[in-house]
């Protein structure tokens, strides 16, 4: 008997928690599985391949929203090739209904945390007395008694991949586009146990911890005391948390104002400023808090920081959004993530869909094609000045130049008439490079903008050599300083000697 627990990651230096937590559980049958990851860059037909070279008996699969079109063709190849082989799915794609991709190729589905349910169906498939019926619902895992996954990180997986870990399951709030929002009650793992395996990754190597806590925190004992965990170790180390932008209590302000610059990473939920719309998605918003925090993180920590908005929410225009990006550039430097909404199955999103409008794509990732407010051809646009903003303002490589952007007018005014022209440069929002990107910004400020080439070049050669080793674009030498000019020709001349030597 051989059982193989895969998934397809969205890119190879991720790594699946959730098959780790599956054969940390798989008891006397762990012996007789084997975990093999892939990405959703490779060919399917190749993954079946390597699937199959292991000959397996069950296949468990786990199935996201950015691989289940992906899972679905493998089944398909896996089933016609090899029948016999019983294959299980499980995940959040699956775990709610209605389903919107055609899993019925699969022979079982996991809905809820199967962290000890898959070794069940495991035993009951060997013995031939599984269920007849394929969609099994388990009952939530106890937390108590739950083996922990962090064993079974390999040292390829911390060479080379993020380090991914919990300390809790579930959120208390209820936004309606979220799928927390589904388990309202909050579980939290042992604490003392957690410190534990987080020191055995430590003295492995592990340096680089991503938690997918979905409230890091909202226990004020559990935060302090993963906090007190990293800030006792020497950096250089980083720590990734998902937190609450409304709920900073002295004791983690104090500990998160420790951390050193590069080691602290908080991703913090905005997603609108918009009283009326919070209210309709159920999502809490205290905004003389979040202002506060917000605050206090910008000028009084060294934290990167990343800022979550929503396009798409019910009862949200363009102007709400626009004022919603205006406020958080003029309090904060952070990086600004703009999503567009998605209606996940299994969330109440669907309530609004008579009242505002909301339409959405089938295919994943489900997101909103138009509601009342906004057009199918308003979304395109946002799509478009969410990928520009991702590439001029989150990447940083701008940010002394693209001030001028919106000297004059509101920031959200000015990138969207931006992100309109760039389009009409480009076509495409993809694979364009820092050098054409910098000469679009340079030719848009001067011709599109009443600014002079010096101002602009002087201020993009600023941040286009505050990476060491950088080359100035052609278009900007003639406006370089003499030493960056000559320390240009050196370097040039110096690579095209190494060229010859290597030659």
């Amino acid at each position: 008997m051989k059982i193989i627990l895969s998934t397809l990651n969205s890119r190879y230096t991720h790594s699946s928690i959730g098959l780790r937590y599956l054969y940390a559980n798989m008891s006397e049958l762990q012996n007789d599985s084997l975990i093999l990851e892939f990405s959703i860059n490779e060919a399917i037909q190749t993954i079946a391949e390597k699937i199959l070279d292991a000959q397996p008996d069950i296949l468990g699969l786990g199935v996201y929203i950015w691989n289940a079109t992906q899972t679905q063709e493998l089944i398909e190849v896996i089933k016609k090739v090899s029948p016999s082989t019983k294959i299980v799915i499980g995940g959040p794609e699956v775990s709610y209904e209605p389903f919107r991709v055609d899993f019925s190729k699969a022979d079982f589905v996991l809905q809820g945390e199967g962290d000890t349910a898959f070794y069940k169906l495991c035993k009951e498939i060997i013995s031939h007395t599984a269920p007849k019926q394929k969609i099994i619902k388990p009952v939530l895992a106890d937390l108590a008694t739950l083996k922990l996954p962090y064993e079974h990180y390999s040292q390829n997986d911390i060479d080379t991949r993020y380090i991914y870990v919990e300390a809790s399951r579930g959120c208390p709030f209820m936004c309606e586009f979220c799928l927390s929002s589904i388990d309202e009650k909050v579980r939290n793992f042992d604490i003392d146990i957690l410190i534990k395996e987080f020191s055995h990754l430590w003295d492995l190597g592990v340096r680089n911890f991503k938690f997918i806590d979905r409230t890091f925190n909202l226990n004020i004992r559990f935060a302090n005391a993963i906090l007190d965990f990293f800030l006792s170790k020497e950096p250089p180390y980083f720590a990734h948390f998902e937190v609450i932008p409304d709920h900073f209590p002295e004791s983690i302000k104090q500990k998160i104002a420790l951390f050193p610059s590069g080691a602290l990473q908080l991703e913090i939920g905005i997603q609108t400023l918009n009283p009326e719309v919070a209210q309709n998605i159920n999502r809490p918003l205290k905004l003389k808090k979040i202002y506060e925090n917000l605050d206090f993180i910008e000028n009084q920590t060294k934290a990167h920081v990343h800022l979550d908005l929503i396009v798409g929410l019910p009862g949200e225009d363009l102007e709400s959004f626009g004022q919603n990006l205006n406020k958080l550039v003029s309090i904060s430097t952070s990086e600004i993530q703009i999503g567009i909404l998605k209606k996940l199955s299994g969330t109440t999103l669907d309530r609004h869909d008579l009242k505002f409008g909301m339409r959405y794509s089938d295919i994943p990732p489900y997101d909103i094609l138009s509601n009342d407010l906004l057009s199918f051809k308003d979304i395109q646009k946002m799509k478009r000045f969410a990928r520009f903003w991702d590439l001029i303002y989150n990447s940083g490589n701008f940010k002394k130049v693209i001030i001028l952007l919106w000297k004059d007018t509101t920031v959200y005014d000015s990138f969207f008439a931006f992100s309109q022209w760039i389009y009409t440069q480009t076509d495409s929002t993809w694979k364009i490079s820092l050098d054409r990107l910098s000469q679009l910004l340079f030719t848009y400020l001067t011709q599109e903008l009443p600014f002079s080439n010096e101002e602009v070049a002087d201020l993009l050669i600023q941040d286009l050599l505050k990476i060491k080793g950088r080359i100035l674009p052609k278009y900007l030498k003639p406006y370089a300083p003499k030493q960056d000019k000559a320390n240009t020709t050196n370097l040039q001349q110096a690579n095209k000697r190494q060229a010859r030597h290597a030659g």
